[in-house]
């Protein structure tokens, strides 16, 4: 073991390692509040001033993380174990970071290419900095070859070696907004090192935060377990949304099918159809390896036809409102459409990769006049599809003005008995109204 191992990996046993997290967004935020929990100094890293500066006053900017926790954070006690925090935009304080972890986004390009720009320029703000002794790890999810193609090259290039001088892993985030039966601390950690003491050194390092930790053999391999879990559940709701598809064709309520297949207490998990795919992860994360295949020579048809079919929901969806208005001897174009959810899912104050944004983009571009009403979502912005929304409120007499509501996403908050009773015709692709029979309701 060399010298530098020993001395990082004596500070993270004693809980004496500084630890850098740059991005404070969905996945950085909650791993800098576990590490504070157990008793580590914590900088954290963001590019946005106005997030830095809510956060060191002790503002949080997440629904399901509190401000009350925020404030304990940055306080002189921490959160009872001398928790120290703050956060800042000077990437120049990464030299004071023992570990520094990168929890930045990985979009998609306009061409559906991964987008790693915002890696690459984490990553040349570490070099500058980079020290003997730091241990790096890279949480944004990407396709296998990434930690060892990119970053490794560029941190190597200071004359410092891997393994010896810095130690390089990676570990892909499982952060899942609005879970409660799993936390950061309970969710099992899988970690990939460049060399056997970096794979040490980020074993000890999740160790302290999570109460189980997956080793294995290379940082591909764990780069392409987040791809795996992700696409696992890519395709199995592409399925469920065909059929959906096919059900409502053939007369078939494919809730009341699934709920039945899940009495098997074997070989079946129940996954649930939609209005499409949204999150910064499903919706994403396939593509980093459909696009690493190419290089292979290997198409990823699976993978590929998945995603054709969940890209197609909002369409269908579109569809089905046209045809309940028809039937009611209206037009979409002029009908007005209040949509109830704007975040991708239940419960959540998430905007990313929503379909309601798509939805809403659709069906104004056919004429339609569109409102939205969000508990979670006050202000709802996408610059790629060019609007700007405020949420409107849920009155009695408000509702009884709409042709059409179509729910997108089923927040417990709503009184969907109350909604049905004053609106004139309801469109849901949920299932949010199963228990309600009434002819005024079309699923989609």
């Amino acid at each position: 073991m060399t010298e530098q191992c020993k001395k990082l990996l004596a500070l993270l046993t004693d809980k004496k390692a500084t630890i850098g997290i740059i991005g404070l967004g969905y996945v950085g935020l909650p791993i800098v509040m576990r590490f504070c929990d157990e008793g580590f100094k914590v900088i954290g890293f963001d590019v946005d001033a106005k997030k830095v500066d809510s956060l060191n006053k002790g503002k949080s900017y997440i629904k399901h993380i509190p401000s009350k926790a925020i404030k304990e954070l940055v306080t002189s006690k921490g959160r009872g174990k001398a928790a120290r925090f703050k956060a800042t935009t000077k990437m120049g304080l990464l030299s004071k970071a023992d570990v520094v972890i990168i929890c930045v986004p990985t979009p998609l390009s306009a061409k559906r290419e991964p987008d790693l720009r915002y890696v690459e320029e984490t990553a040349e703000e570490i070099k500058k900095e980079l020290r003997p002794g730091q241990l790096i790890s890279l949480e944004s999810t990407t396709y296998p070859g990434t930690t060892d193609e990119l970053l490794l090259p560029l941190f190597s290039s200071t004359g410092l070696k891997a393994g010896r001088d810095f130690f390089l892993v990676y570990s892909p985030e499982r952060e899942d907004p609005g879970r409660i039966d799993f936390t950061t601390k309970t969710t099992p950690k899988v970690v990939g090192g460049i060399t056997a003491k970096c794979l040490e050194l980020g074993t000890a390092l999740y160790s302290s935060i999570v109460d189980t930790v997956v080793p294995v053999s290379s940082t591909r391999a764990a780069e392409l377990t987040k791809l795996l879990e992700n696409i696992y559940r890519a395709v199995n709701i592409a399925l469920v949304n065909e059929l959906k598809m096919l059900c409502h064709k053939m007369d078939i309520d494919l809730w009341e099918v699934i709920e039945a297949s899940k009495t098997k207490p074997f070989g079946f998990q129940a996954f649930y159809p939609g209005p499409g795919l949204g999150g910064h992860c499903i919706p994403i994360d396939p593509f980093y390896l459909t696009w690493k295949a190419r290089e292979y020579d290997f198409a990823t048809r699976f993978i590929e036809l998945s995603g054709e079919i969940n890209s197609q929901m909002p369409l269908y969806v579109i569809t089905k409102v046209m045809d309940a208005l028809n039937d009611k001897g209206k037009s979409l174009k002029g009908s007005k459409v209040l949509l109830l959810g704007m975040a991708y899912k239940k419960d959540v104050d998430d905007l990313r990769e929503s379909p309601s944004l798509e939805l809403v983009k659709e069906l104004k571009a056919k004429g339609a006049k569109v409102d939205y009403n969000d508990p979670h979502i006050p202000v709802a912005v996408s610059h790629r599809r060019g609007f700007k929304m405020r949420s409107t409120k849920l009155t009695e007499k408000g509702l009884k003005k709409y042709d059409c509501v179509l729910i997108a996403t089923d927040h417990s908050a709503y009184d969907y008995r109350w909604i049905l009773k004053h609106s004139s015709l309801i469109v849901d692709t949920r299932n949010a109204t199963a228990k309600i029979k009434s002819k005024k309701i079309v699923k989609a």
